[in-house]
């Protein structure tokens, strides 16, 4: 007898890489050990404006957004994209921020609703950890 059980669903998780950034093999570790989690993963690529992020997690029907950001710009970028999901009415989708990143803009990024921010040498587990967590919540929400 063949088990017609759908799998569970682990979720899709988008990775953006936004600004002028050149520097993408972060992004990509993550991206390869969220997809080996059981995520399905959509990259960007690289030079993504804060509009193309949003449109492709709304077009994508994302779980959860991970930003990728080394350029020093996620004051401004990260803050833009929340205002371009709020646009799209897709403010429940939950984002978490990767890169070098100071202790003082941390706090100023959680507190305009990041998930998580990962610093360099986060571990990858770690970051599956949270994205499955935020995941589950969001999938148990029905949203």
């Amino acid at each position: 007898m063949v088990d017609m059980t759908p799998p569970e669903r682990k979720g899709r998780v988008l990775i953006g890489k936004p600004g002028l950034d050149g520097h993408d093999r972060g992004a990509k570790v993550v991206a390869r050990a969220l997809r080996d989690a059981g995520f399905e993963v959509i990259y960007t690529g690289l030079h993504q404006t804060p509009a193309m992020i949003a449109a492709a997690a709304v077009q994508e029907d994302v779980d959860c957004i991970g930003i990728s950001i080394l350029s020093g710009a996620h004051n401004h970028l990260v803050p833009a994209i929340i205002s371009e999901l709020k646009q799209r009415d897709a403010e429940d989708i939950p984002m978490f921020v990767g890169g070098i990143i100071p202790d003082d803009d941390i706090r100023d990024l959680k507190s305009q609703g990041v998930l998580e921010v990962f610093t360099p040498g986060a571990s990858l587990d770690g970051i599956a950890n949270v994205v499955q967590r935020a995941v589950a919540r969001k999938l148990e929400a029905g949203l």
